[in-house]
């Protein structure tokens, strides 16, 4: 009988007699590559049958067997098998370090290898290099890789194109890539596979100068391209933002006739959204036949980068319409997007759903769950997720030491920064932002010093603009304003409008008109359009009755066609967003919350009230000013939360300007006569109100 009609109506072996050795070796290569784990067994049988199995068996047929029990799973028979060998080749060692490798067991690898250089006669041949190299590939074993090369440099083996392009993967997967690039160069010949690795280790850890040179060679060589060639450029592209580069790579592909796969696909999308352009992405993710959960997510991560909350969260509506399911990525770049847009809804509705499908240990979307609990305001279910963790990275402690800051509550971030110094994580340049921002809501002068100079020191992390920055602030809190300033001119660091801000806001807090007018002139120099410099220099001089200095600013921004951005706050409620514009009738319900306002200025005026009408920027009556004052957007939005939400819920109002003094008095005091929580989240930190007090301690 055939063979082949043999294995399709799996029939039982002819006779021994009738089934030649050659028959049977086939047979056996046919069961290996099919994992028909019964039929070699039987095979196996005949050979023991037909006494082929002694020690005086061919290496050939023993080989064959090793290499069907690698391949179905059967390491243990296969070790079996290659231990009795009473004579071994260089087959016998290779397939047996090449099931222990696919089964990730590299000590087994490691340790054969060793054992077969240690015989007298041993000669590994490239294959055994090869293998033995991606051992050390997968499990980062660079001196073990680098002992290899060793030896291949001196058996000569090196030259190889087989072994060189193994041996710039190992070095380009265990970041030793200025290795992997003398390989390339000093070893002849080139083929895709070596520039592939040394180009995505290259973007992977953020060389991407030494990336597009590699770019440039593989286009000067004319190296044929493969998918993976495609997938690192675009990531390159990416990174880089260079659309220019990536519409040709993606021109490129078509021109070509490309097959889009998942990686190709996905990548593409991710440049698009990296250069700015997540509409581009989305017409190549409409161009798809076929679409996974790669792919979506991708698209998802494209909008988020580019600030489409909401459309982020569209598409995952969109994505569940088509039956396609999220996985962990998916639901941490959700939460993400709520972060953005502050919905603490939609964000509890997407934990109820990772809790249902099961992804709530993974790292990821807690860390994830954390930043989007933070932002939205809900500092407490943030902890709450954080010490539900067992397992935390050093983004878990971040998350939670900048939330604990961003929300003013420097103590609580200073306690979780030791916890994470006593539970042996190693803090990094993130860390140390959140901590010298709890130590400038504290005002500690000397701590904050201390781990600017000493502990950073110590982790060798070096301090950059944002660190510096915090210690503009710390000394302002603490009323050190000229420390600040000489702070600034001594410190080797090129200041940005931000920081110069900073110390401006602290010249209008502690009034300080003289540095103020001095700094205020300094920013308008560095950047002339930056509004929130006019808008406290305005301030300043209304608080100071100078009304000609106001008539002098507001001139200035309209020769310079500057205008100030309106107050703007929102609140959600049952899932729906309302946005209060200040002074603005554009919600259905104006009239109504204009007689709430009325009503809780009256109620807090016998409380000491008197509305703060300095910083108007209007030389008009004060009673018009109190006009300005009593309907800015934060005030409405308040009076429709405790108009729609009951007590003792908390009302989360987000606002995109600075709070003004005005507003900050009379929302401590709402507090306290309507006891509730009145959580605001403007454009510097958040403020929680309650009984009377705001977490700020009356400086932002």
């Amino acid at each position: 009988m055939h063979w082949r009609l043999m294995l399709s109506v799996k029939l039982p072996l002819p006779s021994p007699v009738l089934c030649p050795i050659q028959l049977l070796l086939k047979l056996l290569k046919v069961s290996a590559d099919s994992k028909w784990l019964r039929l070699g067994k039987t095979i196996h049988t005949q050979l023991l049958i037909r006494n082929q199995t002694s020690k005086h068996t061919d290496i050939t047929q023993l080989n064959s067997l090793i290499n069907l029990y690698v391949k179905c799973d059967q390491l243990h028979l296969a070790r079996k098998l290659f231990d009795e060998m009473p004579v071994r080749n260089v087959v016998s060692w290779n397939a047996l370090m090449a099931g222990y490798l696919h089964t990730g067991e590299h000590l087994e690898v490691l340790m054969l290898f060793k054992n077969l250089v240690s015989l007298e006669n041993a000669c590994p041949n490239e294959y055994i290099f090869s293998t033995v190299l991606s051992c050390c590939s997968d499990s980062g074993r660079i001196q073990e890789g680098m002992q290899c090369h060793g030896y291949l440099l001196k058996c000569g083996l090196v030259f190889h194109q087989y072994v060189k392009s193994a041996l710039v993967h190992m070095y380009s997967r265990c970041f030793h890539v200025d290795l992997a690039i003398k390989v390339l160069d000093t070893v002849s010949g080139h083929d895709v596979f070596s520039y592939n690795s040394v180009l995505s280790a290259l973007v992977e850890s953020g060389r991407l100068r030494e990336g597009l040179q590699v770019l440039r060679r593989l286009l000067d060589e004319r190296v044929v391209w493969d998918s993976v060639t495609y997938v690192s450029v675009m990531s390159l592209c990416g990174q880089i933002r260079d659309l220019q580069l990536g519409l040709g790579i993606h021109a490129q592909l078509l021109k070509g006739g490309f097959i889009f796969d998942v990686f190709v696909s996905s990548t593409l999308i991710d440049m698009y959204g990296k250069c700015g352009k997540a509409f581009d992405a989305m017409k190549v993710f409409d161009g798809l036949q076929k679409r996974n959960v790669v792919v979506w997510t991708a698209l998802m991560t494209a909008y988020l980068q580019n600030g489409y909350f909401e459309e982020t969260l569209n598409i995952f509506t969109r994505m569940d319409r088509e039956d396609s399911l999220p996985n962990e990525y998916t639901f941490a770049v959700m939460l993400n997007a709520c972060a953005g847009m502050a919905t603490l809804g939609r964000g509890d509705l997407l934990h109820a759903q990772v809790e249902k499908l099961g992804f709530k240990n993974h790292i990821i979307v807690r860390n994830a769950l954390i930043n989007m609990y933070s932002k939205c305001g809900s500092i407490e279910s943030s902890h709450d997720v954080f010490s539900d963790m067992i397992n935390r990275d050093v983004i878990t402690w971040n998350a939670m030491i900048c939330g604990y800051s961003h929300h003013g509550l420097g103590k609580q971030a200073l306690l979780v920064f030791h916890d994470m110094i006593s539970a042996g994580q190693c803090p990094n340049y993130v860390t140390f932002i959140g901590v010298l921002s709890a130590c400038a809501h504290l005002a500690l002068e000397q701590e904050g010093f201390y781990y600017l100079n000493q502990l950073m020191k110590k982790f060798k992390i070096e301090p950059g603009l944002e660190h510096y920055t915090c210690i503009v602030a710390l000394l302002c809190r603490a009323g050190l304003l000229d420390e600040a300033e000489n702070f600034m001119k001594t410190t080797p660091v090129k200041w940005d409008v931000v920081a110069w801000r900073t110390l401006l806001n602290a010249c209008h807090v502690h009034r300080n008109y003289g540095l103020g007018k001095r700094i205020a002139e300094s920013v308008l120099e560095m950047d002339p359009h930056d509004v929130g410099t006019y808008t406290l220099l305005s301030n300043m001089h209304a608080k100071a009755r100078r009304w000609d200095g106001v008539v002098t600013i507001r001139k200035l921004m309209r020769e310079r066609h500057i205008k100030k951005e309106p107050g703007v706050s929102w609140l959600e409620i049952r899932n729906d967003i309302h946005v209060f514009l200040s002074e603005g009738s554009n919600h259905p319900e104006s009239i109504q919350i204009y007689d709430k306002v009325q009503q809780l200025l009256a109620m807090i005026k016998p409380l000491g009230y008197v509305p703060n009408i300095s910083a108007v920027l209007h030389d008009v009556e004060d009673e018009q000013k109190e006009g300005y004052l009593s309907y800015h957007s934060e005030k409405l939005a308040i009076a429709y939360g405790l108009m729609k939400i009951p007590s003792p819920a908390p009302i989360r109002i987000i606002k995109n300007l600075r709070m003004c003094d005005d507003c900050h008095t009379a929302v401590k005091l709402i507090s306290k006569i309507t006891n509730r929580l009145i959580s605001v989240r403007d454009a510097n930190r958040f403020h929680h109100f309650q009984d009377g007090f705001c977490s700020c301690a009356d400086q932002w």
